[in-house]
């Protein structure tokens, strides 16, 4: 009987796990959903217990399916930026701290504030939610936690230490570690500078080791499974959707433009990201806090389900009566929005419907990709490769085929970043497999 090779993907409101079999068919899935805690206005955090659980669940809802066939091995994908405080066990200290908190925003000032070289060295917008900001605020807020920390890990390391006691927590992999504000991507390793401004000791950065490096043995259904250390979500969708070249846009809660194939060279707080991938080369992003998540939120105010707010946009004509949606619920990162922009519908009348509103807030959300995608520079032509769950949709697929002025392909895969992380896995055991991706026919551009 073949094997198969386990991904998780630690979302941020979810969590996905896929078996993919040794011809690299998706064999089975499931996926457990969480809430994301926000005990005060602009914090986002969630428990590393709350992630475990979803996992337990996902796993006792998939292996049944599996039907007897042995698993060769596990790997993890996960959001990036997060932080978690772990104790010599690798034991959380405290809630994770996600990407989308903003309780940091006073500490970037120490980042500005570096000498030009060092900043322009790590050649990444300055955003509070990521690592080297929140490392900074907790060390002024709660200098406790720090002092009792043997680490500080991101979120799919968290996770994954909690099914290898007994093994070194204080590990993470290249493709995490580029996305801390505290790694200096022109010379490729941890950045004194930025280290300094988090006033953190050197000891709490975790050793980083490539994406499919062994980690340890798990216990999972009673046979032993060995894990490898996994990577970031976004480096391992482009993995499992063989992007090589041009433009990838994932679209989930946020949305990532990704431009693979990218050179680092200094840039003093960019407009766009840029970081390592889980195969020893780098990517370019333009990320949007607020992507699919708009729509769910979008549904609930109009009255109904995040699938049925994409048919009655559908119902609408293009341009939806006039009516205009921004998206930035949450604010953004730069580059298209800034932290303190917000959402809004404009241009309504007595004659705007449901549905005119329902148009304009899914074309909102796909504007602001094609002007994410736009800071980007120019990308070599050929079809955009779309991913995740946002791209489901016909009619998605079509405003952003019109909007960039390319075809595009979707990639039908439940979590391409989940996939991405069960190749990892055969790669770390000697088990390699190419994933089955049969995207969709391109959707050209309308005239």
């Amino acid at each position: 009987m073949s094997a198969v090779l386990l991904g998780a993907d630690l979302g941020t409101s979810g969590l996905k796990l896929v078996a993919l079999g040794e011809d690299g068919r998706v064999v089975a899935e499931a996926e457990a959903g969480y809430a994301v805690d926000a005990p005060h206005e602009g914090w986002a955090e969630c428990a590393v217990g709350t992630w475990r659980a979803a996992f337990d669940d996902a796993l006792a809802r998939l292996l049944p399916a599996l039907g007897g066939r042995p698993v060769a091995g596990l790997g993890f994908a996960g959001q990036m930026h997060g932080t978690v405080l772990v104790d010599d066990a690798g034991l959380a200290l405290a809630p994770a701290v996600l990407w989308p908190d903003r309780r940091a925003a006073a500490e970037v000032v120490r980042w500005r504030e570096l000498p030009a070289p060092e900043r322009a060295a790590l050649a990444n917008p300055l955003v509070p939610g990521m690592t080297g900001p929140v490392l900074a605020w907790l060390a002024a807020h709660r200098p406790d936690l720090v002092e009792r920390a043997a680490a500080v890990l991101l979120p799919k390391d968290a996770l994954r230490a909690t099914l290898l006691p007994g093994a070194d927590p204080r590990v993470t992999d290249r493709s995490d570690a580029s996305a801390t504000l505290l790694w200096d991507v022109v010379a490729d390793g941890w950045s004194v500078a930025a280290r300094a401004a988090a006033g953190v000791p050197e000891h709490l950065l975790p050793a980083v080791r490539p994406s499919d490096a062994p980690a340890g043995t798990a216990v999972l259904g009673g046979a032993e499974v060995p894990v490898v250390v996994g990577g970031a979500d976004t480096p391992l969708a482009l993995l499992a959707a063989g992007t090589g070249d041009g433009l990838q846009v994932n679209l989930g809660t946020g949305a990532q433009v990704l431009r693979p194939a990218w050179t680092p060279v200094p840039a003093d707080d960019p407009p766009v990201h840029g970081y390592a991938d889980a195969a020893g080369g780098w990517y370019a992003m333009a990320a949007l806090q607020n992507g699919a998540s708009v729509w769910t939120w979008a549904a609930g105010v109009l009255g109904v389900t995040a699938a049925d707010l994409l048919d009655l946009a559908a119902t609408a004509p293009p341009g939806a009566g006039g009516a205009v949606f921004r998206p930035f619920l949450t604010g953004e990162r730069g580059g298209v929005a800034g932290p303190a922009d917000r959402a809004s519908w404009s241009g309504l009348s007595s004659a705007t419907t449901r549905a005119d509103l329902a148009r304009a807030a899914v074309e909102g959300v796909l504007a602001a990709v094609a002007t994410a995608a736009r800071l980007l520079g120019e990308v070599p032509g050929g079809p955009v490769v779309l991913t995740g769950g946002g791209g489901r949709s016909p009619l998605v697929r079509q405003l952003l085929a019109d909007l960039l002025d390319r075809p595009v392909t979707h990639l039908a895969l439940r979590s391409a970043s989940a996939v991405g992380a069960a190749v990892l896995a055969g790669r770390g055991v000697g088990l390699p497999v190419e994933p089955q991706r049969s995207p969709s026919d391109p959707v050209p551009p309308r005239a």
